[in-house]
């Protein structure tokens, strides 16, 4: 009988839900709550020969994600494939690499490593937070509010990236790094083919907004069907490399040298000898006898009439001896057929 009552008071007990405090005091402890359902694991790390710059810009983000795991620089020699194996081994299940080439480009590789997909950015106008220095701020592992354009519904790749970029960018609820508060957001707007990255700290509930730092542009360039390996979903048919872009500018730049030599080739070509048509009569009152100047003017203008007469009569009878020595060469050659 002893063992029924207490069996029936401890159902009682368990039944019971106690209702909710109407007021609560902002002195007590937040209750830990074990509810981490969430488990995203981003592994961000870099290849090497980022500059550094890009290198900035990595640590910024990184502070940005208290949900990430890190990894020490990739060889060049390695294949991206490599990159799931190192996520399984950290036990992550997104990543997030930084690639340098010629220390001035950077790419980005954002990927969903157990199915995929995965998509290859160029990042674009980097300013880190050091180097902008705004007056923003925000709690160190605090969680964002992520704000995408319209397009990304819109737009059927668009929507592809915005999930990927959703899961990686988006800090779990109840994470042991996180902080429970949202006090900045995540800007994502879709503008001239790009997709452009600010963060903003939160100011007020009207919608005041104080930029945070970093900033970053992301030019898409290929989506794959696996996590860095696979059959490309989509390409994009705007994308140039900057490499191919600086090779037109350097094209540009020596084409416009042969147009200037060209320019000061026809200019000295062009160049008129006399400045104006020379007229003999112009000096014939300057003397102190103008019928003797004359006299010499005539005597003149006879002397070049025979000089251009006798180079006409050299012409024709060069002219005339050419011809008979053709005519010569076309007959030996008849007679010998």
């Amino acid at each position: 009988k002893v063992l029924k009552k207490k069996v029936t008071e401890n159902t009682v007990k368990e039944d019971e839900n106690p209702p909710l405090k109407s007021v609560r005091v902002s002195d007590e402890p937040v209750p830990n709550k074990s509810k981490w359902i969430n488990r995203q694991r981003v592994l961000l790390f870099a290849a090497r020969g980022i500059n550094h710059r890009d290198r900035h810009l990595m640590r910024d983000i990184k502070t940005l994600m208290p949900h990430h795991r890190p990894e020490s620089k990739m060889e060049r020699s390695k294949t991206l494939s490599i990159i799931n194996n190192m996520c399984e081994m950290k036990n992550c299940n997104k990543a997030v690499l930084f690639e340098g080439r010629r220390k001035r480009d950077l790419y980005m590789w954002i990927s969903n490593v157990s199915k995929g997909p995965s998509a290859k950015f160029l990042v674009e106008n980097v300013h880190t937070m050091g180097e902008l220095k705004l007056t923003g701020n925000c709690l160190r592992g605090s969680r964002p509010l992520l704000s995408f354009d319209d397009k990304f519904n819109e737009i059927p790749y668009l929507s592809l990236i915005k999930e990927v970029l959703v899961q990686i960018f988006g800090v779990p609820q109840y994470h042991p790094k996180s902080q429970p508060f949202f006090d900045h957001v995540y800007t994502f707007t879709f503008l001239d083919n790009r997709i452009w990255f600010r963060n903003f700290q939160i100011l007020s509930e009207d919608g005041g907004l104080a930029e945070i730092g970093p900033r970053f542009v992301l030019n898409p360039v290929k989506i794959f069907d696996g996590s860095f390996i696979g059959a490309t979903l989509w390409e994009n048919p705007d994308y140039v490399s900057p490499a191919k872009q600086r090779q037109m500018i350097r094209k540009i730049a020596k084409d416009r040298y042969v147009n200037r030599l060209e320019q000061k080739v026809k200019a000295e070509v062009t160049r008129p000898k006399e400045a104006y048509k020379f007229n003999e009569l112009d000096g014939l009152f300057e003397g102190d006898d103008p019928i003797e100047k004359a006299k010499i003017i005539a005597d003149e203008q006879k002397k070049k009439k025979k000089e251009a007469k006798k180079k006409q009569q050299l012409d024709l009878k060069i002219k005339d001896k050419q011809l008979k020595k053709v005519k010569e060469i076309i007959a030996k050659k008849k007679k010998s057929k």
